[in-house]
């Protein structure tokens, strides 16, 4: 069976990126990352990309005088690959609803928080904060909702008392960089498929998102 082929969206440094780039040298990743496109030039992901043979481009929302001519614009760049998979990584622009519709179903992203806990910014300091037990992170099919389609898999991690934000955000990165390509590996092998609004996984409907 041939390789599915992935578009990665992101904004900036790209260490989401680079997990994929690492994960698809393996034989059985069983995708292929045919694009990287940023709403920022001088994103340091651009970078990742070319250097590992990956084409390489920006559509700067600073161009457009509107949400939905920017999402126009990248849509019909995506769509100039044909992609079976589009991935936000670290992508932080809020999607109009035309944007998501289009690709519903193939468009995926992952939130620093265990869901449905925390959607939004700051997360971290929101956990410490609250003194949570446990804190992670989630990747999901995107919807309309912010930060608030369909659950697919989670990994999460203890808080220890010391813990600064810094320290937090570094522990979840290091944990993202493990969920989020085993997962999309699982979609592209097909163990994973979304129905309606509902998460399958071997067949079987997800009541809790799968943990990591």
């Amino acid at each position: 069976m041939p390789n599915k082929s992935i578009v990665i969206l992101i904004s900036g440094n790209g260490s989401n990126l680079q997990a994929f780039i690492e994960a698809q040298k393996t034989a059985d990743f069983g995708g292929e990352i045919i694009a990287v496109i940023s709403n920022k030039a001088d994103a340091f992901g651009l970078s990742r990309a070319e250097s590992a043979g990956i084409p390489a481009l920006s559509v700067q929302h600073t161009d457009y005088p509107s949400r939905e001519s920017f999402d126009q614009a990248l849509a019909d760049e995506i769509n100039r690959f044909n992609p079976d998979l589009i991935i936000l990584a670290g992508f932080m622009r809020i999607l109009t609803a035309g944007f998501v519709a289009e690709f519903r179903g193939r468009l995926l992203n992952i939130h620093p928080s265990l869901l449905p806990k925390y959607p939004g910014l700051h997360t971290h300091k929101r956990a410490l904060e609250n003194n949570d037990e446990y804190h992670g992170t989630t990747v999901h099919f995107v919807t309309e909702e912010l930060d608030g389609g369909p659950l697919i898999a989670q990994a999460k991690t203890r808080l220890s008392i010391d813990d600064t934000e810094d320290q937090l955000l570094a522990k979840i990165q290091t944990l993202e960089h493990q969920l989020y390509p085993s997962t999309v590996k699982m979609l592209l092998k097909s163990q994973i498929k979304l129905k309606q609004d509902d998460v399958y996984f071997e067949n079987d409907k997800l009541e809790q998102p799968l943990l990591f």
